[in-house]
C-alpha cells in the first residue's frame, strides 16, 4: 500500500486498551488502520493557540506505525477560519440554513490563509508516490494550494456533511471559488447518492462542467472523479464493547428507570439535529397514547457546543422551555417523563446506554451520515433488540431502510411512529435489526476507507 498523507482540521488519538477500540469513533478507527497499514502521516491543527505567527509550533509525534504532525493556530486565525467561516458560514450552508449564515470577507480571507498554511506545511512532507486524503469542509482550498506548490500526487477529498443542492450552495458568496479549489482533487467522496447528485448538478449547471459518465467529470479545466462512500463503524467491535460495559453510569441509569423502557436521543446541541421537533413528538405520544405514561422515560443527551453563538443560545433556551413544559404537563410524584442532560458521555458509557434503550430517536433535520444510528443498531442485544427511529434526512437512512423512517418536521407523525416502535412485536424487531446489522457489517468502516484509498490509487495509475 502506498504511503497515505491524511489532512484534517483536528487530530483525534485512538483509544487503546481492552474494549476501547470498539467504543472509539468510526473515523478515528478508520484513520488509525489506514495510516498504520501505509506507515503514513496525519496532519492537522494541534488544538493549541499561538500568541503570534512567529511563535507558532510544528509538533511531530511518532506513533507505532505512523507519524502525527500538528501545527498551532493564532487566536485570530481560529476565530476567522474556524468559528467565523467554517462554522458561521459553511456549516449552515451545507445544512440548508442559509438564513443563519453570517458572512464577512475577513473571515473568508482567514479561511484561505489557514488552508494555505496547511498546504505549505504538508507540501514539505510529500514524497513521490504518496496518496493525499483531505477531510471535510474546513479544508476545501487545500488541494488547489498544494497544486500551486508543485504537488502532482493523487489527492482525494471526503466531505462528512451533506452536499447541498445548487440552489442552496449558490447563496454562498464564494461558492465558485471554493468549488474550483475543490476540483483540484482527483477524487471527491460524498456520503450518499443524493449528495453526489447535488455535487454533479452544481458542476454541470452552475460551473459549466461536463459529466462524462456516472463518476467522471470535466470542470474548471480539470478531470476528476466523484463517488459515494458512506462512512461507517466497526460494528462487531462496538457490539462487544456495548455488551461488556458494566460501569457506574449504566448501573445508575438502570436503577433510575425502575423497569421502565428507555427512549434515547444522543446529539451534539445543534440546530441541525431537530431537537425541538423531537420533544414535540414525545409530547404527542404522551398526549395521544396515555397507556405509555409511567411505563417509559425519555433521555435526551445534548452536550453544549458553540455555546457563545446566538443561534445556539436560543436553541438551548428553547429546549429548556420545551423540557420544562412536557415535565410540568405529564410528570407525577414518582415519574419524570423527560430527562434533558447537557453533559456528554464517554464512548464506553455511551455504548452501554445505547444497549439498554428500547427506542433510539435519530431525527436530524439534515445530517451527512449520523453514526449514532449505526452504533445503536450494533449495540443491541440480538435476542431482544430495540427499534431505531430514523430521519429520512440523515445519510444513514439510505442504508438502514429497515428502521422506522420519519420526517422529523412532521412531529405528529413522528409521535405516532414512536407508538409503533413501542408496540412492535419481538419478531418484527428482530427482523428489522437483522436486516440493518447485515448492511452495517457489509459496509463497515474498513470497507469505507479501503474503497476510497483503492479508488484514489487506481485513478493515479490510470493517469
Amino acid at each position: 500500500m502506498r504511503r497515505l498523507l491524511l489532512l484534517s482540521n483536528r487530530v483525534t488519538p485512538l483509544q487503546t486498551g481492552a474494549g476501547n477500540r470498539g467504543a472509539t469513533g468510526g473515523l478515528a478507527v478508520a484513520i488509525h488502520d489506514a495510516l498504520s497499514e501505509s506507515h503514513g502521516l496525519w496532519f492537522g491543527w494541534s488544538g493549541r493557540i499561538a500568541e503570534s505567527e512567529t511563535e507558532r509550533r510544528l509538533n511531530t509525534e511518532e506513533k507505532e506505525h505512523y507519524q502525527v504532525t500538528t501545527i498551532d493556530l493564532t487566536e485570530a486565525e481560529l476565530e476567522g477560519y474556524y468559528n467565523g467561516y467554517s462554522n458561521g458560514v459553511l456549516w449552515p450552508i451545507l445544512h440548508y440554513r442559509a438564513d443563519l449564515m453570517e458572512y464577512h470577507s475577513a473571515h473568508f480571507e482567514a479561511y484561505r490563509r489557514v488552508n494555505e498554511l496547511f498546504a505549505e506545511q504538508l507540501a514539505q512532507q510529500v514524497r513521490p508516490g504518496d496518496l493525499i486524503w483531505i477531510h471535510d469542509y474546513h479544508l476545501l482550498l487545500v488541494a488547489q494550494e498544494l497544486r500551486k506548490r508543485g504537488v502532482d500526487n493523487p489527492i482525494g477529498f471526503f466531505l462528512h456533511t451533506p452536499f447541498p443542492a445548487p440552489e442552496a450552495l449558490t447563496a454562498l458568496p464564494n461558492h465558485r471559488e471554493l468549488m474550483e479549489g475543490l476540483c483540484h482533487c482527483d477524487l471527491i467522496g460524498l456520503q450518499t447518492r443524493t449528495d453526489l447528485r447535488a455535487f454533479l448538478d452544481y458542476l454541470r449547471f452552475e460551473a459549466g462542467g461536463k459529466v462524462l459518465d456516472e463518476e467522471r467529470i470535466e470542470c474548471f479545466g480539470r478531470r476528476l472523479r466523484a463517488g459515494c462512500f458512506p462512512i461507517s463503524i466497526d460494528p462487531d467491535g462496538f457490539a462487544q464493547a456495548a455488551a461488556q460495559v458494566r460501569n457506574e453510569a449504566r448501573r445508575r441509569l438502570l436503577i433510575s428507570l425502575d423497569g421502565r423502557r428507555l427512549l434515547l436521543g444522543v446529539d451534539r446541541l445543534d440546530y441541525t439535529k431537530g431537537l425541538p421537533q423531537r420533544i414535540l413528538s414525545y409530547e404527542h405520544l404522551l398526549e395521544h397514547h396515555p397507556e405509555h405514561r409511567r411505563r417509559i422515560a425519555f433521555l435526551q443527551i445534548a452536550p453544549h457546543s458553540r455555546s457563545e453563538v446566538p443561534e445556539y443560545i436560543h436553541l438551548r433556551r428553547r429546549l429548556e422551555e420545551l423540557s420544562g413544559h412536557v415535565n410540568g404537563r405529564f410528570a407525577e410524584l414518582d415519574w419524570v417523563p423527560l430527562r434533558y442532560v447537557n453533559r456528554g458521555l464517554s464512548r464506553s458509557a455511551l455504548a452501554g446506554v445505547l444497549r439498554i434503550a428500547s427506542v433510539a430517536l435519530v431525527t436530524p433535520l439534515r445530517d451527512g451520515m449520523n453514526l449514532v444510528a449505526k452504533e445503536y443498531v450494533a449495540a443491541q442485544d440480538p435476542e431482544d433488540p430495540g427499534v431505531l427511529l430514523l430521519s429520512r434526512f440523515a445519510g444513514a437512512a439510505h442504508e438502514l431502510d429497515a428502521a422506522l423512517i420519519v420526517n422529523p418536521l412532521d412531529y405528529e407523525a413522528t409521535g405516532e411512529a414512536l407508538h409503533q416502535a413501542l408496540a412492535m412485536s419481538l419478531e418484527e424487531r428482530q427482523e428489522r435489526w437483522q436486516a440493518m446489522m447485515e448492511v452495517i457489517r457489509a459496509q463497515d468502516v474498513t470497507r469505507w476507507w479501503r474503497s476510497f484509498v483503492t479508488r484514489l490509487a487506481e485513478d493515479a495509475w490510470e493517469a
